[in-house]
C-alpha cells in the first residue's frame, strides 16, 4: 500500500531541513553568538606599496563566517597595484563597482568580449563608478594603486548574477570632487556643521541620492583642530584615508559619556592610502591634531540601507548644559 501524502516517512526530503528555534535566543543571533560581528579592522598602505601587479582583497570573510572575498557582509574591498606599463584585470558578479585612485595615471577598458566599450581615463585623485558586468583591463602610464569596492558579496549571499546594467560608467574627477567640496566650505551654515563633506550621487539615483543604488560615497574634510562629535549609522563603513599627517585619528566605541564623547574608545590612526573597517551601530568621532587638513573616503552600502530605510544615522551635539543631545541631522 502506496504511503498516504501526508505521511511523514513520505515528506523526508522535504522536511529534513526544517529547524525551530525557541524565538528568545534566535531573535538577536548576533548577541547570541551565531552570527559573526564586523570586526574593526584595519589595512595598511605597505600592502599596495610594494611587489607585483594584482589585486589585493582586504577579506574579513573568516571572521564574518561567510564565502569570501568579503570586507563587510556586503562589500569587498581591495587594493589594486599596477605598475607602470603593465596591466591589471578585474572581475567580480556585484551590481556596482567604485574606484578610487590613490596615485599614479592610466585608463581602465572593458577586457576582450565586452559589449560596452567605454574607456575611463583617470589620475590620483579621480573616482569612477561601473555597473553590473564590467569587466575591466586597467593599465597604468605610471606607477599606480586603486581602491575597489564592489557587492558581490551580497550577491554571493543572495544567491543571484548581476545581469542589469542600473548606470553607466561614471567618472567624478579630482577637480570636480575638491571644487564641490569648496562650495560646501564657502557655504555659511557649514561653520557650525558636524561634517564637511561631499556625498557623490548620480542623476539616477535622486531617492537615495548615492554614488549607485547600493553603493554609498562620501568624500571629507577633516579640518585643523576639528573634533567631529560622534555619529553612528548601521550600515558598514569602509574608510580609506586619502591623506593625512600623523596627529589624526577615529576614535570608535558602543557607549558615549555624559558630555557625547566615546566612552572606553579604540583609537585608530589615518595613515594615507590605509584603510579601516567601521562596524555598524558604533559610536566614532574624527579628530585632527596634526595641524594640517585631512580627507577620508568612507564607502559603505548605505544606498542599500537608504532604500530600505534602515540606514538610522545620528548624531550627537553638545548642550549648553554640558550634555548631549542626539540628532538625526549633520547640520
Amino acid at each position: 500500500m502506496a504511503n498516504h501524502p501526508h505521511d511523514p516517512r513520505a515528506l523526508g526530503h522535504l522536511t529534513a531541513s526544517a529547524r525551530y528555534h525557541d524565538y528568545r535566543y534566535a531573535s538577536n543571533p548576533i548577541a547570541e553568538g551565531g552570527t559573526g560581528e564586523v570586526p574593526l579592522a584595519r589595512f595598511d598602505a605597505e600592502l599596495h606599496e610594494r611587489g607585483g601587479s594584482r589585486v589585493l582583497p582586504l577579506d574579513n570573510s573568516a571572521i564574518l563566517g561567510c564565502a569570501g572575498p568579503a570586507t563587510s557582509p556586503g562589500l569587498c574591498a581591495s587594493f589594486v597595484r599596477v605598475r607602470a606599463g603593465e596591466a591589471v584585470l578585474t572581475d567580480a558578479n556585484a551590481t556596482s563597482h567604485l574606484f578610487f585612485v590613490m596615485r599614479g595615471s592610466g585608463a581602465s577598458s572593458p577586457a576582450e568580449g565586452a559589449t560596452d566599450q567605454t574607456t575611463i581615463p583617470w589620475k590620483a585623485g579621480d573616482l569612477f563608478t561601473l555597473p553590473a558586468r564590467s569587466r575591466m583591463l586597467h593599465e597604468a602610464s605610471e606607477d599606480a594603486a586603486l581602491y575597489w569596492v564592489n557587492d558581490e558579496p551580497l550577491l554571493r549571499y543572495l544567491g543571484a548574477e548581476a545581469t542589469q546594467r542600473q548606470f553607466t560608467p561614471t567618472l567624478y574627477a579630482r577637480e570636480a570632487i575638491l571644487e564641490a567640496l569648496d562650495g560646501v566650505l564657502r557655504d555659511p551654515s557649514s561653520a557650525t556643521a558636524n561634517r564637511l563633506s561631499v556625498l557623490l550621487g548620480n542623476r539616477l539615483f535622486p531617492h537615495t541620492m548615492t554614488v549607485t543604488h547600493v553603493i554609498w560615497a562620501m568624500f571629507g574634510l577633516l579640518p585643523v583642530g576639528a573634533l567631529q562629535a560622534p555619529h553612528r549609522h548601521q550600515s558598514v563603513a569602509l574608510d580609506l584615508v586619502v591623506d593625512a599627517r600623523p596627529g589624526c585619528y577615529t576614535m570608535v566605541g558602543r557607549t558615549l559619556d555624559r558630555d557625547g564623547s566615546i566612552k572606553d574608545g579604540i583609537r585608530v590612526d589615518w595613515k594615507p592610502h590605509s584603510a579601516f573597517v567601521t562596524p555598524p551601530g558604533l559610536w566614532h568621532s574624527h579628530h585632527n591634531e596634526s595641524g594640517q587638513p585631512a580627507h577620508i573616503l568612507p564607502i559603505q552600502d548605505a544606498g542599500l540601507h537608504t532604500f530600505l530605510r534602515t540606514l538610522n544615522i545620528l548624531f550627537t551635539r553638545r548642550t549648553k548644559d554640558g550634555g548631549h543631545d542626539v540628532i538625526d541631522r549633520a547640520g
